[in-house]
């Protein structure tokens, strides 16, 4: 692609945040700002498929008169350090063109992706892409609330409090490694659990953790479910929207103090 802008100042990237499924969740600014972009570029994993990020959204702020950029991003596993999947880079240029198009026309774009942007979010590839060749163009991330603050938040529980120690782990990890976090940290959130739920229940079963684990299947949206014995799940085509919180620490108030119960 030529270097050459048709418009001498480029337009905004935004990369926003919609929260975790339920549209009342968004942000007051992540709404000013999806109401101001006239383009919108929606990820989708597969071609001419569903954004769910666009249908949040879409919720708190029409998405009629405005271009929507449908960018398909196929659902592979990434691994930072590796060498990329070319299906997946070939991705992420194509979509990045087509953001580029709008930007150079002097065109502010919108991203919406689910949950936080800076939290296992394709934003940021398609990010990388275009700085690779549109380094001026200003860009902002907008935070959004993430699918394991709402979680926890539905339990009434904390994620973390005191001293505690707290991993966010993608639940590809080996069983090894991941062995490891859940017998030395106080909580963990495993994300993505969905095509390995019953190896999950296995370990958390040998390290007495499956009362300690509580499972949320999509998260503020219709069909929403909440497994408080994970055991439950087993043997079940949990929905990719899936996210695990292993707290083993329990709090109580005893005489006016805070006591933690293992």
């Amino acid at each position: 692609m030529s270097s050459d802008n048709s418009s001498s100042q480029p337009g905004h990237l935004y990369l926003v945040g919609v929260g975790p499924g339920d549209p009342e969740l968004m942000t007051y600014k992540a709404v000013r700002i999806l109401t101001k972009a006239r383009v919108w570029a929606v990820p989708t994993a597969k071609e001419n498929g569903l954004s769910s990020a666009q249908q949040i959204a879409g919720q708190m702020v029409p998405d009629n008169d405005r271009t929507i950029l449908s960018l398909c991003f196929p659902m592979k596993k990434v691994f930072l350090g590796q060498e990329t999947d070319d299906q997946l880079l070939q991705a992420w240029r194509k979509s990045a063109d087509e953001v580029i198009k709008h930007l150079d026309r002097g065109e502010d774009v919108a991203f919406p992706t689910l949950g936080d942007a800076t939290l296992y979010s394709t934003a940021f590839y398609l990010l990388a892409m275009i700085q690779e060749q549109r380094p001026q163009v200003p860009v902002t991330v907008v935070p959004g609330i993430t699918a394991m603050a709402a979680c926890a938040a539905s339990q009434a529980s904390p994620l973390a409090l005191g001293d505690d120690v707290l991993a966010v782990v993608p639940a590809a990890f080996e069983d090894d490694r991941l062995r490891g976090i859940l017998t030395n940290l106080d909580a963990v959130v495993l994300m993505k659990v969905h095509r390995r739920i019953d190896a999950l229940i296995d370990l958390l079963e040998e390290l007495r953790l499956t009362d300690c684990a509580v499972l949320t299947e999509r998260s503020g949206m219709p069909g929403e479910r909440v497994y408080t014995d994970i055991r439950e799940a087993r043997g079940r085509k949990l929905h990719y929207f899936s996210t695990m919180v292993i707290r083993k620490k329990k709090v109580q108030v005893s005489n006016g103090t805070i006591e933690i119960a293992a």
